[in-house]
């Protein structure tokens, strides 16, 4: 079978899942059309935000159905129509064996890590929060079990110890959306030898669950290097934050994107705050000090922190929780 005529449908949502969807239409693939989530109002005024894969689905004229629920049987049937002989999905959401199972030649999915490691919602966050020097993307066919199906290609990626998860995830998108092409092209010339999951663990496995607020927010009774992966981890999305806490009581979220390992062991607790009230903020850990390079106040934009000094008045006398 040529790549025009296999029937391709594919499944995303977030900007991750474009690339990939870009691939395969500007190689040629016959996309025949393309599910991702239901509109949803965002932003203070609340306007209907269309996921970047349907901004995309939509400037290519491809098909697209948006279900609220995957079993509802008017999906189904429309699902069915399209007659797909393989579908692919990149950061959707679970699906149901009635989807999943539907193609002829199966469903894969794109994943951000090397499988089986960092299964979950957020693999990318959770290898940079734990300092991995090495990440990946993994194709794999999908099966009951989330994340847990035979893996078909992977690609290791390094990470340094400047990356934050915004240059990863980027990294990741390109190098995803090369995968997918290669992934298909190998289904249809019949190379493919997947391998069971369960053949390639080494270690003990990793997860990676998803991010809530509260899991953003910094533990300072932890070394350094921990607090400076924790940082780099959550930037620029969702953000580590901590808690200012005034002479007065009054608390200020302060979101945290950049920082610097300063490795002089603190005469103080950790968690007390040194300033010199114009160019260096830092905050002690158990081991050393983490300066603080790029923050955010509530309601302002990211500042670098001599530009946030000049205009906002830190002191000494505020404690961090």
């Amino acid at each position: 079978m040529k790549k025009e005529d296999l029937r391709i449908v594919y499944m995303g949502t977030p900007e991750f899942a474009v690339e990939s969807l870009r691939c395969l239409v500007e190689g040629g693939y016959n996309v025949v059309g393309v599910i991702t989530m239901p509109d949803k109002p965002a932003g203070r005024g609340h306007k209907i935000q269309y996921s970047p894969v349907k901004q995309y689905a939509l400037e290519q004229g491809l098909p697209l159905l948006q279900p609220e629920k995957l079993k509802d049987e008017a999906f189904l049937e429309a699902l069915r129509a399209w007659k797909a002989d393989l579908q692919i999905v990149v950061a959707f959401r679970m699906l149901p064996e009635v989807v999943w199972n539907m193609p002829r030649l199966g469903t894969f999915n794109l994943h951000a890590s090397l499988l089986p490691q960092y299964r979950g919602a957020a693999p990318i966050n959770w290898a940079v929060i734990n300092g991995e020097t090495e990440t990946g993307i993994t194709t794999f066919f999908l099966k009951h079990e989330i994340d847990t199906g035979e893996v078909i290609q992977q690609v290791r990626v390094p990470i340094a110890d400047t990356d934050n998860v915004g240059m990863v995830h980027d990294k990741l998108m390109v190098l995803g959306g090369k995968l997918v092409v290669e992934t298909v092209d190998a289904i249809l010339n019949g190379t493919v030898h997947s391998i069971p999951q369960e053949d390639m663990t080494e270690g003990e496995l990793r997860p990676a669950p998803k991010i809530f607020k509260d899991t953003c927010r910094i533990d300072w009774n932890r070394p350094v290097k921990k607090v400076y992966d924790f940082v780099r981890g959550l930037s620029p999305y969702p953000a580590a934050w901590t808690e200012l806490v005034q002479s007065d009581g009054n608390r200020l979220v302060l979101k945290i994107f950049e920082t610097e390992k300063i490795m002089t062991s603190p005469d103080c607790p950790a968690g007390t705050l040194r300033t010199d009230g114009k160019t260096y903020l830092r905050i002690a850990a158990t081991d050393g000090w983490v300066g603080i390079r790029a923050l955010q106040l509530p309601g302002k934009k990211r500042l670098k922190t001599d530009e946030l000094l000049r205009g906002y008045h830190l002191s000494d006398d505020f404690k961090v929780e």
